[in-house]
């Protein structure tokens, strides 16, 4: 794939990566300026000063020679457990499109350096924990301390190995921007993004098929319910497409978890949107620090990430609220005073339990769930000899988010399982909007006539239908 501006890379840009001589030139324009510019002399932060509570500290030719190095030898403290290979690589593709812009200053040979570490087949083992800092210096020197011989990379099965020696040397800056801004957790956000989408089409898929089976009232997804919320009314017709719009004689109120299921899942959309809006932000902005901007280096707050934490915040706030909302419907759904099938949706309820342990599993999912809505945001501490005195967690934030999505689709995938088996117990025909979806489990499903262990058939949907 050639990239020709830093807007043609994206987290899903599939290698080889190549940079077209048009960005090289550009990229090499701006380097010639930043080192025009540094020859004045002025003190330009962790260039020729120290970094931190050290950056009164000057540094002379000989020291500056080796600082860029240093500065990641001497900030990889971190250990196992380590990111996953995707995650790994989305920090190494936001590290090179923030660098893209060119207010790094960084070298072509640089930028070059990235792709061809993208293109090896092989990732920087970059801790999963332990940031504890205003940005990610410790991560980030994890991930490019390989450039120059130093730290760990893995391969795609997870195999542990020493970075190989290079003869690549970090010029003048290129260290310091190698740890700046908080790419780290923009790349791994930025690789939530498409499977937040797919999760929240199949919540509403899942939650109109559980309306569907029951027979509840469509009166709350009725067109005129979604007035002065365009975002909503969409997702509430979409749920009444799905459903269909035929209501259940006498089903004046079902339980709330089934009537609200169009402002849930619209919420967890617009918390989305938002965060996708955060990353667009985090990898189009300033976030170098110095940065080069107009022939002046400029210290910024590019890494202080409160803008993606936040976002990250709301969606597992979003996602846990959809989690909780889900745990009931299938509690509902177990129940035969609101479905009118046999007790938890047991062929021969008594001497078979049904899918009574679904919804246990579910419970114990958003009960995890719960545990990571607490703001990531919340809790400064201070490092640096108070140089750094607050601190966002938005490394930690991502994290947060990562496994949240994981576990909300552990939460569809047990609702789709039992509105399944309430169809296959019920008179009711599956909606006709549902019909794939439905056809999809049954694909990896077989029918549940006897008990039987019932988390490999959960498996089974998450790695195929959800």
């Amino acid at each position: 794939m050639l990239i020709d501006r830093a807007e043609d890379l994206t987290v899903s840009s599939a290698g080889p990566l190549e940079l077209s001589p048009t960005l090289l030139t550009f990229l090499s324009s701006t380097r010639e300026r930043l080192l025009a510019a540094l020859s004045a002399g002025a003190p330009v932060y962790g260039v020729n000063t120290g970094m931190g509570a050290m950056s009164k500290r000057r540094l002379d030719d000989a020291e500056q020679r080796v600082h860029q190095r240093n500065l990641l030898l001497g900030r990889a403290v971190g250990g196992a457990p380590w990111l996953p290979y995707a995650e790994a690589r989305a920090v190494v593709l936001a590290r090179l499109r923030t660098f893209l812009t060119g207010d790094a200053g960084v070298s072509a040979e640089l930028c070059q350096q990235l792709v061809a570490l993208l293109n090896s087949g092989y990732i920087p083992a970059i801790p999963l924990e332990g940031a504890g800092s205003a940005g990610e210096i410790i991560p980030l020197a994890h991930a490019f301390g390989p450039l120059v011989g130093i730290g760990t990379v893995l391969d795609a099965d997870g195999n542990l190995y020493p970075a190989t020696e290079s003869s690549f040397e970090l010029g003048p800056k290129e260290g310091i921007a190698l740890l700046a801004g908080v790419p780290g957790a923009t790349g791994r956000v930025w690789l939530q993004v498409e499977p937040l989408e797919r999760l929240m089409g199949r919540m509403g898929e899942v939650a109109a098929g559980a309306l569907a089976v029951v027979g509840a009232s469509r009166d709350p997804y009725d067109r005129r319910v979604g007035r002065g919320d365009e975002l909503l009314a969409a997702e509430q017709a979409r749920i009444l497409q799905l459903a269909g719009s035929e209501n259940s004689p006498g089903a004046l109120q079902a339980p709330v978890s089934f009537r609200v299921a169009g402002q849930v899942v619209s919420h967890v959309r617009r918390t989305v949107v938002r965060l996708a809006e955060a990353v667009d932000r985090g990898v189009d902005g300033v976030t170098d620090s110095p940065a080069f901007l107009d022939g002046d280096f400029l210290g910024t707050a590019g890494f202080h990430g409160i803008d993606l934490a936040a976002h990250c915040d709301h969606v597992v706030a979003a996602l846990t609220h959809a989690a909780e909302v889900s745990t009931a419907r299938i509690h509902r759904l177990l129940d035969p005073a609101v479905t009118g099938l046999p007790a938890q949706l047991a062929r021969v309820p008594g001497p078979q339990a049904g899918l009574v342990s679904v919804h246990k599993r579910a419970v114990a999912t958003t009960h995890a769930l719960r545990r990571l809505s607490l703001p990531a945001a919340i809790g400064a501490m201070e490092t640096s000899n108070g140089q750094e005195d607050v601190q966002t967690f938005s490394w930690e934030a991502a994290g947060n988010l990562t496994t949240a999505t994981r576990l909300a689709r552990e939460v569809v995938a047990a609702e789709l399982l039992v509105v399944h088996q309430a169809f296959a117990l019920s008179e009711r025909d599956i909606p006709a909007g549902l019909g794939d979806l439905h056809a999809a489990v049954r694909a990896v499903v077989p029918p549940i006539d006897e008990d039987r262990p019932l988390g490999v058939d959960l498996q089974a949907i998450l790695d195929h239908v959800i």
